[in-house]
């Protein structure tokens, strides 16, 4: 029986895992019973030797004193006092207003604010809650088809997942040991490509089955001009004069951060576009309070409602992802003021009030406990795994997979598929990420890369049946029951599950599609992050035999003597050469 446990006490490990996990045990509870339990086991086989918890302690210290983590905590207080203080309802009704006119506008409207959203409220329930709120009956009231309606929401409220500033990059960071602002540059360009594919799905659905999006009826545009105008000419001049402004300080970008900050390399071009758009949107909400307060007449009532509505979580965002890419704040402290600009801002829109603080307070410590109680025990599960060299054995897993990299991203991303259908993704970024992990390096996977592919891929988890959660919200505010329309009279029919959970294949197809896409360009995520200098061996000998001082028994040879050790042909080194300023030539050379 030793011999057995002894040969098999990794296989037996999971074994145990998912036991407790069916029993209904709490996923962290379950994470550090199974990790003692099989620890101690593994002592009394003579596996592990007594002392093998000795250094646990520390290591839960060590997660408590992790400044990454405190992130969360912060980005989640932003999201829900954002949430609370109705912005979600004013930037649905105001952007429905500009794209309404048009057939899909109302699901280019929930997509533009699903993407929003994710990046100021971060939060899936939310997101999914508020537009499933507020859209769902205008989508129901005017004739949309129900599998576009309910897949729309669905997928847009599970981009908080994929875009900056994301709670899921922030735990893959920290699992993977990387930073998370190069997680939160990584992930940019493939998020608003995903947001871009949704907008053209939608846009073809409109050409092929117009009847299945309809455009808003003239009667519910309620931000019309005194002589019938829609406002729009007015917005698209206020668009171009602020495209304008962002063109101009993308050219100046570099010439007039670069001496603030003190830097001299070329700025990054996720950098480049978040602080041009900021300039464009500081700018657009200047000229709409000029106006208003002046009276000017310049802009008609749509373009100052989208200005007003639009603009300031805009610049929230801008300012947050700004400081972070420019290296001015730490993700930690990009979070920080970032709740603090939420704070501002609701108190801005009147709306603060202890009551919304305390509810958000609230919730924040719940989330943050949650995660830290997943990540101990998880911490508790991986000290038995390392011990018994479980990563030597999930590596033998993968020798035998064909394709190499190509086809141990294939598997991985097919069992991150599987896995969340039934749990949640907080669960598997601390249960299956550290397993896989050093295989990836092994393998000479970029993490950053293979941390991005996770996060579009644990998007899926969101919508993919039995137990997709943004499903289940959609779901829990959705009619149940048959109901008549208050402005139109008609009577809707409820909303069934099955029609939910149709809308969502669509765009799993469509999320699967950009996981295909981001794993085969790469340089669509590492593309935008900073490449470290390579210094090869012979350089770094060479750099440490400038550095090496002279012997003390070695006399310098007397000025104009030639020293008879040296060979004649050989000159003699300057003795005013600095070593740090050759090192810092060298460096610069290998990274021209």
């Amino acid at each position: 029986m030793t011999a057995f446990i002894t040969a098999n006490f990794v296989p037996l490990l999971f074994c145990g895992l998912l036991i407790f996990l069916l029993s209904g045990f709490p996923v962290a509870f379950s994470l550090a019973a199974t990790g003692l339990f099989f620890g101690y086991i593994g002592m009394e086989v003579g596996l592990f030797p007594s002392n093998l918890f000795q250094a646990l302690p520390l290591r839960v210290f060590g997660i408590m004193q992790n400044d990454t983590l405190l992130a969360i905590p912060f980005f989640t207080l932003m999201g829900i006092i954002l949430e609370r203080s109705r912005m979600a309802e004013d930037l649905l009704s105001t952007i429905a207003q500009v794209f309404g006119p048009v057939r899909g506008g109302l699901a280019v409207a929930v997509v533009l604010v699903g993407a929003l959203l994710a990046a100021t409220t971060g939060v899936v329930a939310a997101a999914v809650i508020s537009m499933g709120l507020i859209s769902l009956p205008i989508m129901l009231r005017y004739g949309y088809n129900r599998t576009i309606a309910m897949g729309t929401i669905t997928a847009s409220g599970t981009l908080a997942q994929a875009i900056p500033p994301s709670l899921v990059l922030i735990v893959l960071a920290d699992q993977l040991g990387r930073s998370v602002g190069d997680m939160y540059a990584g992930a940019l360009v493939p998020g608003l490509m995903l947001v871009g594919l949704y907008l053209l799905f939608i846009a073809g659905v409109a050409i092929v089955l117009p009847k299945w999006v309809p455009a808003l009826p003239p009667e519910a545009r309620i931000y019309t001009e005194p002589n019938g105008a829609s406002g729009h000419r007015s917005l698209l001049v206020l668009l171009a004069v602020c495209a304008a402004a962002s063109w101009y300080w993308s050219t100046q970008h570099e010439a007039i951060i670069n001496p603030m900050i003190g830097r001299e390399i070329a700025a990054g071009g996720d950098e480049v576009v978040i602080m041009s758009i900021t300039v464009g949107s500081v700018l657009a909400l200047a000229i709409a309070l000029l106006n208003r307060l002046l009276r000017l007449g310049l802009l008609s009532r749509l373009a100052e409602q989208v200005t007003f509505v639009l603009i300031p979580p805009l610049v929230l965002i801008f300012l947050v992802l700004g400081t972070i890419f420019l290296g001015v704040a730490t993700p930690t402290e990009g979070g920080a003021m970032g709740a603090l600009g939420a704070l501002i801002m609701a108190a801005g829109r009147r709306t603060l009030s202890m009551k919304l603080l305390r509810e958000a307070m609230e919730n924040t410590t719940k989330l943050s406990i949650f995660v830290l109680f997943i990540l101990i025990g998880s911490t508790v599960f991986s000290f038995t795994f390392n011990a018994a060299d479980g990563h030597i054995w999930v590596e033998h897993l993968f020798d035998k997979l064909p394709g190499g990299q190509l086809g141990f991203l294939i598997f991985v991303n097919f069992l991150v598929f599987v896995l969340g259908m039934f749990i949640d993704f907080f669960e598997i970024a601390f249960i299956v990420v550290p397993l896989l992990a050093p295989v990836a390096q092994s393998l000479d996977i970029d993490l950053i890369w293979f941390g991005v592919i996770l996060a579009m891929n644990l998007q899926t988890s969101f919508l993919t049946p039995p137990f997709g959660f943004a499903l289940f919200y959609l779901r829990s505010v959705a009619a149940r029951q048959d109901y008549t329309d208050k402005v139109t009279g008609k009577l809707i029919p409820a909303v069934t599950t099955a029609q939910i959970y149709k809308g969502s294949i669509a765009f799993i197809i469509l999320q699967i599609i950009m996981v295909v896409v981001v794993i085969a360009y790469p340089n669509l995520v590492t593309g935008h992050i900073g490449q470290a200098v390579k210094v090869d061996n012979e350089t770094v000998q060479e750099m440490l035999q400038d550095m090496a001082p002279p012997a003390e028994d070695e006399e310098p040879a007397a000025e104009g003597e030639a020293d008879p050790l040296k060979p004649a042909e050989e000159p003699a080194a300057s003795t005013e050469e600095d070593p740090m300023k050759a090192l810092q030539e060298s460096l610069k050379n290998e990274k021209k």
